[in-house]
């Protein structure tokens, strides 16, 4: 069973590399669900050895329907992971009507060149699974991340069965969204290729001055003293309920 950690941070990569983890998603943004890392973040994270690295290309939170000025920004986006030698991308573009955009997603997989591609939960968007999946195969994506449509891969188990069956090995199938050591046996037992994890935890900042009276993100829920990052503990038991 592949296994990926969807990684916010060089820390999170490290950690990745040290529990066994097959492959990290590079995002930035973690309360936006993920947006396009840094070209530094990207860069150091080519350097760890013995870890394969997704790069997210996601221009901004909110929806997927990009203007022309977005799609372009994503394409120059998918030529620099590239150029850093990244060994995938992931992506989700849709239409205003809710399906996969064709087009603009075999534009991107074009870009991407030998790079592995993933459409991501973009995918759970979609108005109709069945035809998001064989849009994405038409378009030539390696792989689609899905919860089944649902907030969580547990909640839309009963279709992560269904698109696999449906997929009947032309594209993979990787589950995402809530997946911890309490279920990924489960999900793995759908026959998805793949389970895609974040094992996050909050660990407090060194700051010893705390001002209460200004939060930086304009969002009074999430406090600037507190770190967002990887559990390699957590990571470690996943990969362990997965062993044969």
């Amino acid at each position: 069973m592949t296994t990926e950690l969807c990684a916010y941070s060089v820390e999170a990569c490290e950690a990745a590399r040290r529990a066994g983890v097959t492959r990290v998603e590079l995002c930035a943004s973690p309360y936006e669900g993920g947006t396009t890392p840094s070209a530094a973040a990207i860069r150091m994270a080519r350097r760890i050895g013995g870890l394969q690295l997704s790069v997210m290309v996601r221009p901004r939170g909110g929806d997927f329907l990009y203007s022309d000025t977005e799609f372009r920004q994503m394409l120059e986006e998918v030529r620099f992971a590239r150029e850093c030698g990244a060994d995938g991308v992931v992506f989700g573009v849709l239409t205003p009507d809710g399906r996969v955009d064709v087009q603009r997603t075999a534009a991107l997989v074009a870009e991407a060149g030998p790079m592995q591609t993933t459409f991501h939960r973009a995918f759970d968007m979609a108005c109709d699974l069945e035809e998001a999946l064989e849009a994405a195969v038409a378009a030539g994506c390696r792989r689609i991340l899905t919860s089944g449509g649902r907030n969580t891969a547990v909640e839309g188990i009963d279709t992560l069965r269904a698109l696999v069956a449906q997929a009947a090995g032309r594209i993979e199938l990787m589950a995402g969204s809530g997946v911890n050591p309490s279920n990924v046996r489960q999900l793995a037992a759908t026959g998805v290729d793949a389970v895609h994890f974040s094992a996050r935890s909050v660990r407090p900042g060194g700051m010893v001055f705390r001002n209460p009276h200004v939060s930086m993100g304009g969002c009074g829920d999430v406090s600037e003293y507190d770190l967002l990052c990887a559990d390699e503990r957590l990571i470690r038991q996943i990969l362990t309920l997965l062993e044969p």
